[in-house]
């Protein structure tokens, strides 16, 4: 396993163990307001204060609210990259086992998905039917899907020609079935494959949501809304800033390479 993948499935298991651990690991409650210390610089640079990363605008504690944030964006990234898998598995698996006009019609639903631009997409969903946690979970959710649609569909057709396939229906097997316990099984892998490569663009979509004032609303936190509350201080309180970007970049980027390292290996052609 080369270096690079080391250290991003590091990376990632340290703040999946963050964001398991958060309510014990924050030295403060994420909403906790402390007004007589706020905008006081990092510990960890040298400074004489009680934070290690800095105090905000209201005396919040930036590592306790970082922490928290990573909680709550890893649990969107999370659910929305299931709800996309399942949602482009569905659609890819119909289209392949329909045919016909059924197959033309799901695909162009994909083609249309991939035309849109997303973000302008999601704001308008938002702007229409009003912030909501679980209405955010699924408009992330969406993202990619058509990716897995089309690529499931195309495992599925190959799958239906190979040998185990053609043995299973001469044995009397009913198409589903087949579907569901066998070819389903076997395209596994490549779904795995696929899910770490949307996981970082459903960080970055719920980021730039938050960051729009979108996306998580207070008084729940988010690594998109620390970055969005913080433009307003950045020139007088930097330190709001870095840590929320610094986290959200390392872990788009850990993501992308173990996605990449995944991908490589388990693609039999390259090996």
């Amino acid at each position: 396993m080369p270096f690079s993948v080391c250290l991003g499935a590091c990376w990632m298991a340290l703040m999946f163990a963050a964001a398991i651990a958060a309510p014990w690991l924050a030295p403060y409650g994420y909403a906790e307001q402390q007004p007589l210390l706020r905008l006081k610089p990092p510990a960890l640079f040298g400074y004489e204060t009680p934070f290690w990363l800095g105090s905000d605008h209201l005396g919040r504690d930036v590592l306790s609210r970082v922490i928290h944030a990573i909680r709550l964006s890893i649990v969107i990234a999370v659910a929305g990259t299931l709800i996309g898998a399942c949602v482009g598995t569905a659609v890819g698996m119909l289209a392949a086992r329909l045919r016909g006009w059924w197959e033309e019609a799901l695909m162009m639903l994909v083609d249309v998905q991939a035309s849109l631009p997303f973000m302008i997409f999601a704001l308008t969903i938002v702007a229409f039917f009003g912030n909501n946690f679980w209405l955010l979970v699924i408009i992330v959710g969406l993202a990619g899907w058509e990716r897995y649609a089309r690529l499931v569909r195309g495992l599925v057709v190959e799958a239906e020609t190979t040998g185990y396939a053609a043995a299973l229906r001469a044995v009397g097997a009913d198409s589903w079935r087949i579907y569901r316990h066998h070819i389903l099984r076997n395209i596994t892998g490549a779904l795995l494959v696929q899910m770490t490569l949307n996981f970082p663009e459903t960080i970055m979509i719920e980021t730039g949501l938050s960051f729009l004032g979108l996306g998580v609303q207070p008084p729940l936190t988010s690594l998109g809304l620390l970055i969005s509350e913080s433009r307003n201080y950045i020139a007088i309180a930097w330190w709001i800033a870095l840590a929320p970007s610094i986290v959200a970049a390392f872990t788009t980027l850990s993501v992308c390479v173990v996605g990449d390292w995944l991908r490589d290996v388990s693609d039999v052609r390259l090996r």
